[in-house]
């Protein structure tokens, strides 16, 4: 039987299409939702705007001493509980306080018991769990971190944390690969072939192979994905604006460089109490360490810096042809 020939372009190609059939078929086993995304981005929200600033910003930003309280949602009065914190509290707050409670509005009713901090920062910023500097981060230009201990992800460059938030990672039987990775290709909407009502925005995939990436998609309060890494609408369409992707070699049959890299860490105390919830007997309980961060840093660092390096002279030489004048 005649087998015809593939050259590596196509092999290429066709590795490229089933690594994203099973992206997409992996989100497809998420909590399914067959209905058009309705949460909206606020272009004009203080979290996209001061993180769009941040990235010139001089200034390492400055944690504060924030204190939290309990509002509980009792089984049998819960309606009436959400229509006091409604009432109490305006969208733009009632936004913050369920984003530290790792929820998102639509989940909203899943709440029993949530973190309300005495003071309200709409960027997050004043409440970080992660350090706001890490000096052996300072020659690293971008880096993305997701905690799974608490449900979390921060944005680094140079050493400065410029922007952190909620995320919902891959639930105890399909969970999110740990380790180092890097931003692969991006999709501002991803389209499920197996089903077209099924969105994915601002899709940016960071494992390749098996099919995990970060996009927007519903934040439940508890590690609930089958692998993928949500996030928020708006930090969703941040990070998909901000992250480098890779660069491939002519032809595509090749990887030339590595986009951002992105490092998932920690294990889910599965079962056991939220972690956010610890905030309201100690607003410290959550926080990371620059020696906890160092200790994951250093084993990634050296092949981070080569990254680094070989993406830099990439594009140098890109640039440098793309400016030759042809010969007469």
């Amino acid at each position: 039987m005649l087998v015809p020939k593939i050259n590596k372009t196509q092999i290429f190609q066709l590795f490229l299409l089933a690594a994203f059939a099973a992206f997409v078929i992996q989100c497809k086993k998420e909590n399914p939702v067959s209905e058009v995304i309705k949460e909206t981005i606020n272009p004009n929200s203080d979290s996209t705007k001061v993180a769009e600033q941040n990235s010139i910003q001089q200034e390492v930003p400055q944690k504060t001493n924030s204190t939290y309280t309990a509002f509980i949602f009792p089984k049998k009065k819960r309606d009436s509980a959400m229509a006091a914190f409604n009432k109490q509290f305006s969208e733009e707050e009632r936004y913050t306080i369920l984003a530290l409670n790792r929820l998102d509005s639509k989940n909203k009713w899943r709440a029993d018991t949530l973190a309300i901090p005495n003071k309200i920062d709409n960027t997050l910023m004043s409440y970080t769990p992660f350090p706001t500097y890490v000096d052996k981060l300072k020659d690293v230009k971008k880096i993305v971190f997701f905690s799974y201990p608490i449900q979390a992800y921060s944005v680094y460059e140079n050493g400065k944390l410029i922007k952190w938030g909620p995320t919902s990672m891959g639930k105890k039987n399909a969970q999110t690969k740990r380790g180092l990775m890097h931003a692969n290709w991006k999709k501002e909407l991803a389209i499920s072939t197996v089903d077209s009502e099924w969105k994915l925005p601002f899709n940016v995939n960071v494992h390749n192979t098996l099919g995990i990436g970060w996009h927007q998609y519903d934040l439940p309060g508890f590690p609930a994905s089958h692998s993928c890494l949500r996030l928020l609408m708006d930090d969703a369409k941040f990070m998909y604006g901000w992250v480098d992707t890779w660069v491939l070699n002519k032809g595509g049959a090749t990887v030339k460089a590595h986009g951002t890299p992105v490092i998932v860490f920690g294990d889910y105390k599965w079962g056991g109490k939220k972690p956010w919830k610890n905030l309201i007997d100690d607003p410290h309980s959550n926080d990371i360490s620059v020696e906890e961060l160092n200790g994951i840093i250093e084993p990634e660092l050296p092949k981070i810096m080569e990254e680094q390096k070989n993406r830099e002279q990439v594009i140098s030489e890109t640039a440098a042809k793309s400016q030759e004048v042809p010969a007469a």
